[in-house]
C-alpha cells in the first residue's frame, strides 16, 4: 500500500474514533459509545461499506493514544514483496497444490518456510493459488453431467411447481395481489395437467390444485416437487399417502428432473402472461379463465419440439388413467389434526369450539374436515369412528316462571297508627287549653320575689 492510501486509511479510522478519544469521558460511557460506533456502518476509502468490531475500535483508540495519527496507518505486512521477489514460490505452491489437491494454503506456506527460510501468508498462498485456477474446491469438483429421463407412460410421474404471475387486483384486499400459478406437467407426454392461480402460495392452494388435476387426468403414481412450503407438509403428505402416491422432493440446489418444468414456465411467461399483462386483467377469476382456455387450444395442442406430437395425443394415446372414487378423493384433501376432549365435552379447531360427545371426554381424538368447510368434522378415535364435532353455543339457561294463586283481599280493622301516635305525643307535651288567670298570678309572684 503506497503512503497516499495508508494516509487516508489512517484518517477514516480516526475519523471512525475520534468521538470516543475524549479525556472527558469515564469507562462507563466510552464502552458505550464504542458498542454504538460498532453498530454503525462506515464508508472505506477504497468504497466499501465496512463495519467494525468493539476490539477493532479499542485497539485504534489505544494506538491513538500510543502514536497519534501515524499509528493508525495500516501496518506493513511480514511478506509483502516476498512472492514478487520470489516469483518461483508461486511456481513451487502450485507445483505443491497439483501434486496432492487437498495440501491446504496454510500447509503449503509452512513448506516453503521450511525449505526456504522465505515466511509467505496464508491468504497470499491462498490468492496466489486462486489466480491460477488451482483452488481446493475447483480441483476436487469433478464435471458433473446431466442425464435425460422421460416416464415410461402418462401418468408415471408428474412435476409441480409455482410460477409468480403479475399483480391483480383482489376483492378482499384495498391494493392488488400477486397471482400464484400452481401447475402440474406430465413427465411422459409433457402434458400441462392443470394450473390454476392463488392469492396465496400455501399449503390449501397447492392442495387444490392437485385435487382439480386427479379429477381431470386421473391419479399419477409419483408426484415430483421441490422443497418449498406448499409441497412440505403433512397435508400434502396424507394426501398422497391416502391416494396411493409416491410423493419426491427434489433435493436443494439440484435442478435434476426439473427440465420440462422449466421449459414449460418460460413458454407460459412469454405466450400467456406477456399477452395478459398487455391486454389488462381485472381480476383472478378472469386471469384463471383464459389460462384455461390457452391451455387447452394452445399449450396442449401444439406440436412438442421433442417429442414430435402435441401433449394431448401423446397423453389420451394409453386410453383412461386410474380415477379415484368420491369417498377416497373426499377423505384424501381433508385435514386431520389431533385434539384432546376438554372437561365440557369440547375441543378447539380453528378458532372455534365444537361439541363431542360426552363419553370421550378426557380422551384424545382425531378430527377429520374440510378446511373451507367447517360445518362439518368427524371424529375418530384410534383410527374408528366416533360421531361428529357440533359447533358449541353457550346460551343462557332459564326456567319457565310457574303462574302463582291469587291472594284473598284482607278485611279492614280500623286501626288508624298514626294518629295513635299523634295522641300520645300531645298528652306528652301537656297540650290542652290555658288558662290565663292561673298564668296572671304566677306573674303577681313572681313580681313580689324580685322586690
Amino acid at each position: 500500500m503506497d503512503d497516499d492510501k495508508a494516509q487516508a486509511v489512517a484518517l477514516h479510522r480516526w475519523a471512525v474514533i475520534a468521538e470516543a478519544t475524549s479525556d472527558r469521558l469515564d469507562a462507563q460511557e466510552r464502552g458505550a459509545l464504542v458498542r454504538a460506533i460498532s453498530a454503525l456502518s462506515h464508508t472505506h476509502p477504497d468504497g466499501s461499506v465496512r463495519r467494525y468490531s468493539r476490539a477493532t475500535i479499542d485497539r485504534w483508540i489505544r494506538a491513538w493514544r500510543r502514536g497519534g495519527l501515524e499509528a493508525l496507518r495500516p501496518e506493513t505486512r511480514s511478506d509483502t514483496g516476498a512472492v514478487r521477489a520470489h516469483p518461483e514460490l508461486a511456481d513451487e505452491a502450485a507445483a505443491l497444490r497439483l501434486e496432492l489437491p487437498v495440501r491446504s494454503a496454510a500447509q503449503i506456506s509452512r513448506i516453503l518456510h521450511a525449505r526456504h527460510g522465505i515466511r509467505v501468508a496464508e491468504r497470499t498462498v491462498r490468492a496466489q493459488l486462486a489466480r491460477r485456477g488451482l483452488a481446493r474446491e475447483a480441483l476436487r469438483a469433478e464435471p458433473k453431467a446431466f442425464g435425460r429421463y422421460e416416464a415410461d407412460r402418462p401418468n408415471q410421474r408428474w412435476i409441480t411447481d409455482v410460477l409468480v404471475g403479475p399483480w391483480v387486483p383482489h376483492p378482499k384486499t384495498p391494493a392488488s395481489v400477486r397471482a400464484k400459478l400452481f401447475l402440474i406437467v406430465d413427465d411422459h407426454s409433457r402434458l400441462l395437467v392443470h394450473g390454476r392461480f392463488f392469492a396465496h402460495e400455501n399449503a390449501r392452494a397447492c392442495q387444490e390444485a392437485l385435487r382439480q388435476a386427479i379429477c381431470r387426468r386421473g391419479v399419477p403414481e409419483v408426484l415430483y416437487c421441490d422443497n418449498g412450503a406448499p409441497f412440505s407438509n403433512a397435508w400434502l403428505t396424507r394426501t398422497c399417502a391416502v391416494l396411493g402416491i409416491r410423493l419426491v422432493h427434489s433435493m436443494p440446489y439440484s435442478p435434476e428432473g426439473r427440465g420440462k418444468q422449466e421449459r414449460l414456465n418460460r413458454f407460459i411467461r412469454e405466450a400467456f402472461l406477456e399477452e395478459a399483462c398487455h391486454q389488462g386483467i381485472c381480476s383472478m377469476a378472469e386471469l384463471d379463465d383464459l389460462f384455461s382456455a390457452w391451455a387447452e387450444c394452445v399449450a396442449n395442442r401444439r406440436v412438442h419440439s421433442e417429442t414430435k406430437e402435441s401433449p394431448i395425443d401423446r397423453f389420451c394415446r394409453t386410453g383412461p388413467h386410474r380415477q379415484a372414487g368420491p369417498d377416497q378423493l373426499r377423505d384424501a384433501f381433508r385435514w386431520v389434526v389431533t385434539r384432546k376432549v376438554t372437561r365440557t365435552a369440547t375441543v378447539p379447531l380453528e378458532g372455534n369450539s365444537y361439541g363431542v360427545d360426552p363419553s370421550l371426554v378426557g380422551r384424545r381424538v382425531e378430527l377429520r374436515y374440510d378446511p373451507e368447510d367447517l360445518s362439518r368434522i368427524d371424529v375418530y378415535i384410534e383410527g374408528r369412528p366416533a360421531g361428529v364435532a357440533t359447533p358449541f353455543v353457550i346460551g343462557r339457561h332459564t326456567h319457565r316462571a310457574v303462574p302463582q294463586a291469587k291472594r284473598p283481599e284482607p278485611k279492614p280493622t280500623g286501626i288508624d297508627y298514626l294518629g295513635m301516635v299523634a295522641s300520645a305525643h300531645e298528652e306528652a307535651a301537656g297540650t290542652g287549653s290555658i288558662d290565663f288567670s292561673q298564668l296572671q298570678m304566677f306573674r303577681n309572684d313572681t313580681d313580689g320575689d324580685d322586690k
